[in-house]
């Protein structure tokens, strides 16, 4: 087999058994009972994190595939950060916006002083703004 073709199903593999183990219940729910099982437990905890499962996963994978011990450092590594890139890929994109330099009277606080002598605070120091 193709060494590329070898890297890129190991990890479509990879992602692909990582993501049942840690999303989906499995075939005659054998994946949620193990989950059930394993409880909240460190295994429990493990099935939940889809980037810590990926190492465990990717090592197994990397075992099957690599032709030598320095090979299979290098994909164990690499199966696990593209099984996690194919995981950001399937969620919702995130994004930043920058905001503008002038906002002028959008910039206010977030609490605003209150003009009633109901105890307010604020000047933010406990004092209640009352002298002696």
């Amino acid at each position: 087999m193709n060494e590329w073709l070898r890297v890129v199903l190991g990890a479509l593999a990879t992602w692909r058994v990582t993501h049942l183990i840690a999303y989906e219940d499995g075939p005659w729910d054998v994946i949620a009972s193990l989950r059930k099982t394993a409880g909240s437990g460190v295994l429990g905890k493990l099935m939940d994190c889809f980037y810590c499962l990926s190492l465990w996963v990717a090592a197994a994978v990397a075992v099957a595939i690599a032709t030598s011990v320095k090979e299979g450092l290098l994909l164990w590594l690499g199966l696990s950060g593209a099984a996690c890139l194919l995981d950001r890929v399937r969620h919702e994109p995130v994004f930043v916006e920058r905001l503008p330099e002038d906002r002028g009277e959008e910039d206010v606080l977030l609490r605003t002083e209150q003009t009633d002598s109901g105890g307010s605070d604020p000047s933010g120091d406990g004092s209640s703004g009352r002298t002696g």
